[in-house]
């Protein structure tokens, strides 16, 4: 377990719309959430620090409301990265064993020729995590010690991100005076929380719906295989909404989380909605609008979010072969209407996802909006099965193309 000096975990999930921070201490039957933080979130934009000062007066809030509940000073966190433009690519390499038996030494070896081989370009490498390894050909092997064979095997599933933004993210949150103990894209640590074992054996995408990204992740034979991000969220339904009614966007959020829906109902064009104008202090002002307008605005915005994840999933065959189960989480997947309209966008069968329980943590934080910060807590608690760091069993610690390789990759195995 990656727990500091103190037996404590942190947790910093740097969004568009909010920064939360978990603070939880290692126990003997695991995790007790002690202090939680939350603020709303100022100089990110799609994920990205785009005002190096808003944000880090944000992180600074969230961090401190949680050592004040805590009782305990954080200095080190595991961070979420949802900007950059995360990426997959999978890359195979072999190594000559000559027929003895498969050590402990060979899998380290072989895992790292597999994280050096992945050629990141300008980008970041997050994560490099081991999906299948190979003897003398033979697919479908999980451990490989005590093997024989002539040649050691195994595919890599790389994770890269802008560079820019990665060290961004990385230079804020050290002027909070917090160390980075580790980096962990959103999808893949929101996915931890929320996933139950069978859906990752059997196959399941996930969909992080955050205020400015929403980001995939895809899980097949227990394993993290592909993520990718479209840069449009809740922010953007909301922007919709304040633009189309000319009301301020404080007001269009509330309407938004209240009244409106993804799906048509036969009372839409009965329910009236008052819709505040901007500009305008009197309640007499204010406009009367069916809420059928109002959902007129947020259906389209959600199907083009829908729309360009089946088009990211299809670009890299895994449309259909990974299953039919989808797994919403992320504040935006709350929106009334959301899951019926994935379904029959994306042709799944889907429900929507929240944190596994976990000791001490309050209701209120335990939604599919604060998925991310309980996955990274699970992430830092749980061994990962990733180079440089990584298996259980071992102590070591967007290039052109990328679509087509990852794609003939998937096909081939799966």
């Amino acid at each position: 377990m990656a727990v500091g000096r103190t037996g404590m975990i942190a947790a910093l999930d740097v969004g568009t719309t909010k920064v939360c921070c978990f603070v939880a201490r290692a126990e003997a039957d695991g995790l007790r959430v002690v202090g939680t933080g939350c603020q709303l979130s100022r100089g990110v934009r799609a994920g990205a620090i785009v005002d190096m000062e808003a944000a880090e007066a944000a992180i600074r809030g969230a961090v401190d409301a949680a050592e004040r509940m805590a009782d305990e000073t954080v200095r080190e966190v595991f961070v979420n990265v949802s900007g950059g433009r995360p990426a997959s690519n999978a890359v195979a390499v072999e190594v000559p064993i000559n027929g003895h038996e498969v050590s402990r030494r060979d899998v380290i070896r072989v895992v790292e020729q597999g994280r050096m081989r992945a050629d990141p370009g300008d980008r970041a490498v997050i994560h490099a995590i081991p999906v299948g390894y190979t003897i003398d050909g033979d697919r479908g092997i999980r451990d490989p010690r005590g093997m024989y064979g002539e040649r050691l095997g195994v595919t890599t599933h790389v994770v890269t991100a802008a560079a820019g933004a990665t060290r961004n993210l990385r230079v804020c949150v050290e002027r909070c005076h917090l160390d980075i103990a580790g980096l962990v894209v959103s999808p893949y640590a929101s996915a931890l929380a929320t996933l139950v074992e069978d859906e990752k054996e059997l196959g399941a995408t996930f969909l992080d719906m955050g205020g400015g990204t929403t980001s995939i992740a895809v899980f097949h034979d227990g394993h993290f295989i592909y993520t990718d991000s479209v840069p449009v969220g809740g922010c953007h339904i909301t922007s919709d909404i304040a633009q189309g009614l000319s009301t301020p966007l404080a007001h269009a959020e509330r309407m938004k989380t209240l009244f409106g829906s993804a799906i048509a109902s036969p009372s839409d064009e009965r329910e009236l909605i008052d819709v505040p104008l901007v500009g305008e202090s009197a309640a007499e002002d204010a406009n009367h609008i069916p809420r059928s307008l109002l959902n007129g605005i947020v259906r389209p915005r959600v199907e083009e979010i829908l729309e360009l994840v089946r088009g990211r999933l299809e670009a890299v065959g895994l449309d259909r072969r990974v299953g039919r189960r989808l797994v919403l989480a992320g504040g935006a997947s709350q929106l009334q209407g959301m899951r019926e309209l994935a379904a029959r966008v994306l042709d799944k069968q889907v429900r929507t996802g929240r944190p596994a329980a976990m000791a001490g943590l309050a209701t209120a934080a335990a939604g599919p909006a604060f998925a991310v910060c309980a996955g990274l807590l699970r992430y830092a608690a749980e061994p990962r099965d990733e180079a440089a760091g990584t298996a259980p069993w071992m102590a070591a610690k967007e290039p052109g193309g990328r679509f087509a390789r990852v794609g003939k990759w998937l096909l081939s195995n799966f």
